[in-house]
Parts: structure tokens; C-alpha cells; sequence
């Protein structure tokens, strides 16, 4: 690990220097790349430095233990001895931290796809509360949503939405998200006062840049009609709705939320786009890695990750065992406390791998 951040830091030093040579200045794109890669950097190369100063520190008051002699001056080294073994241990922890391979997906935009599951309805209903649950978690980190389609629940709520979520870190978080969430709750259709259990889907995926999906336009077959609305009816009179099915997959999308066709086929064409990355993703993945439990969100959907349970204000995070009494706060938006937990653990999963625990 040493040679390796004694490598990083020389790097991060060379990168400084051509950065500050004219000779680059010219060249944007190498500007850029060169203004990322130092940027990335950055972190490890802080806390390396930390950590080489409170090692010397830590061996300046070790030599005052085993040489000194003034009892006031061996007391005080003591405290410091202590308080900087601890520091060191925590930055040799993060120093690994910042060493593991990073998720490439991190600093993409998402795309979030929320479908109501078993329950009628009430997964209905849910569906709307966990898009609005993640559109004011978004807004909290200023984030940008933007609605790329729906299809309306006829008692409110929604049978899928799908949307594009821009912001800095976006995916890094919101891929905790994927697989199935669970409701208990009584509906307000619920004359007898049941609880009743419903499901809804979450599906995160990063979003596709052109140059990562070529898509060969004779492979797709683009169907044009009328949109409509809930139960059926025709909300304008022209073939504005975009149907986009990709022949070799098999994969469909459809789009209707915009009065221009153009749009609507432009909205279709993203969303595919990520489909195809993430199953080009998934095919790389099970090539390379059969295990695949410490990639956090690469699961299989169908697993059940939440429940979110209303007549206990209870949410409970499956995966770790982590049960809160703050649903209110959760639905809210507030889901920095299932989703800081599930980075600890899935962070200390990956390092018992680096380590051989």
C-alpha cells in the first residue's frame, strides 16, 4: 500500500508541474483530463500527508519514551503517544479506503426507473411516495430531476415513472436504491382497518454516454401513435407517443409525456441507451466475477432491500439488519440514514477482501 501512495503522490506532483507549464495550456482537452486526474487524486494525497506527519510526530514522542527523563515530559509524550496511535490507525483506514477500486458509474447522472409491483393500488400509491420520497432527496443535494415519463395510476400515484437525476455523486448513492421495496400499511380504500403489504420496484441506471453505446438504427424498430391518459382515453390527436423497440434484445421503451414526437423519441432513446449499458455492464460482470455480493446495486432486483412499515413508523434496510424508527423523516426524503450505514458496510465488506479477512 506504501509504494503504492508514495507512487500516487509523485503523479499528483508531476500533474502540478505540467499544469503549470505553458507548453499545455493550449491543448483544452489534455488541460481537462490532466485538472480531473489531480482532482481525484486530491484526497489520497491529503491524507497521506496527514499521515506521514503524525507518524513523525508518533516516533518523536516514542524516542522521548524510551530515552527521556524529566517524569512531566514523559507524562505529556505518553497522552501524545496514545492520542496519535489512534489518529494513525484511523488514517491508515481511510488511506485504504481511498485505495480500493472506485465504481466508474460514481460521478454519472441516473437514471431512475420506480414501478408499482404486487398490491394494486396501493403499490400504485407507494410508487408516487418513493418518487416524490427521492425527487426532495435529490432537491436537499441540489440535484436537477427531470420527469422523462409516467403512466398515471387511475387512484392516484403511479404504475412507472421514470426519470433523469443530475448532480454530482448521484449514482454513488441513489445505486443503494435498486431492487424491491416493500409498504405495510392500511389503505385508505381499507374499510376493516387490514394492513396491507404492497411492493414497488426501484431500478437505478447509469446514464449512457453516446460514445459508451453505439446503437445501430437498423436493429431498432420505432413505432409512432396517440398518447393517452389514464384509463385509456386519447389526450392529443396526433401520433406523438414514441414506442422504440432494440430487435436484438428485445428491450422496449416508450415515451408520451411530450407533445412532440421528436421529444418524445429523444427521451426513448436515453432511457434505451441505459438499459443497454447496464446489460452490457451485467454480461461484463458475470464474465469477470461470479461473486458478485460486494457490488453494491448489481443485485438481482427481485431482492427484497426495504420495508417501510407505517403503523410502526418503522423502515428496515435488509441488507445490514438496520431498523429506524423515523419513517416520516425517511419518506421525506431524509435517506442519508439508510444510505451512509449501507457505504460503511459495504465499504468494510470490500476491505476484508483487500486484506484477506
Amino acid at each position: 500500500m506504501w509504494d503504492k501512495l508514495t507512487e500516487v503522490e509523485r503523479r499528483y506532483e508531476e500533474i502540478a508541474r505540467e499544469l503549470s507549464s505553458p507548453e499545455v495550456h493550449g491543448d483544452r482537452e489534455r488541460v481537462t483530463q490532466l485538472t480531473k486526474e489531480h482532482k481525484d487524486l486530491s484526497d489520497v494525497v491529503a491524507t497521506y500527508r496527514a499521515y506521514q506527519k503524525a507518524k513523525e510526530e508518533f516516533e518523536g514522542s516514542k524516542e522521548i519514551l524510551a530515552t527521556g527523563k524529566d517524569p512531566e515530559l514523559l507524562e505529556l509524550a505518553k497522552e501524545e503517544f496514545a492520542l496519535l496511535e489512534k489518529e494513525l490507525e484511523g488514517l491508515t483506514r481511510d488511506l485504504q479506503l481511498l485505495l480500493l477500486p472506485k465504481d466508474p458509474n460514481d460521478d454519472k447522472n441516473v437514471i431512475l426507473e420506480i414501478r408499482a409491483g404486487a398490491g394494486g393500488d396501493e403499490a400504485g400509491i407507494f410508487c408516487g411516495d418513493l418518487f416524490r420520497m427521492y425527487t426532495r432527496y435529490a432537491e436537499d443535494r441540489n440535484w436537477k430531476v427531470d420527469l422523462l415519463g409516467a403512466s398515471e395510476a387511475s387512484s392516484g400515484g403511479y404504475k412507472e415513472v421514470i426519470a433523469m437525476v443530475k448532480g454530482a455523486g448521484a449514482f454513488s448513492r441513489l445505486k443503494y436504491e435498486r431492487g424491491v421495496h416493500r409498504v405495510q400499511r392500511v389503505p385508505a380504500t381499507e374499510t376493516q382497518g387490514r394492513i396491507h403489504t404492497s411492493t414497488v420496484t426501484v431500478a437505478v441506471l447509469p446514464e449512457a454516454e453516446d460514445v459508451e453505446i453505439d446503437i445501430n438504427e437498423s436493429e431498432l424498430r420505432i413505432d409512432v401513435y396517440r398518447s393517452s391518459g389514464p384509463g385509456g382515453q386519447s389526450v392529443n390527436t396526433t401520433d406523438s407517443a414514441v414506442r422504440i423497440t432494440h430487435i436484438p434484445t428485445g428491450i422496449v421503451v416508450a415515451m408520451q409525456d411530450e407533445k412532440s414526437q421528436h421529444k418524445n423519441r429523444e427521451k426513448a432513446m436515453k432511457v434505451l441507451q441505459a438499459r443497454l449499458y447496464e446489460r452490457m455492464q451485467a454480461e461484463a460482470d458475470a464474465e469477470r466475477q461470479a461473486d458478485r455480493r460486494n457490488q453494491v446495486g448489481m443485485g438481482d432486483r427481485s431482492e427484497k432491500v426495504r420495508t417501510y412499515n407505517y403503523p410502526q413508523s418503522r423502515v428496515t434496510d435488509h441488507r445490514i439488519g438496520l431498523t429506524l424508527h423515523s419513517l416520516d423523516a425517511v419518506v421525506n426524503g431524509d435517506i442519508d440514514q439508510i444510505v451512509d450505514p449501507l457505504i460503511s458496510h459495504y465499504q468494510a465488506e470490500a476491505l476484508k477482501g483487500v486484506n484477506g479477512a
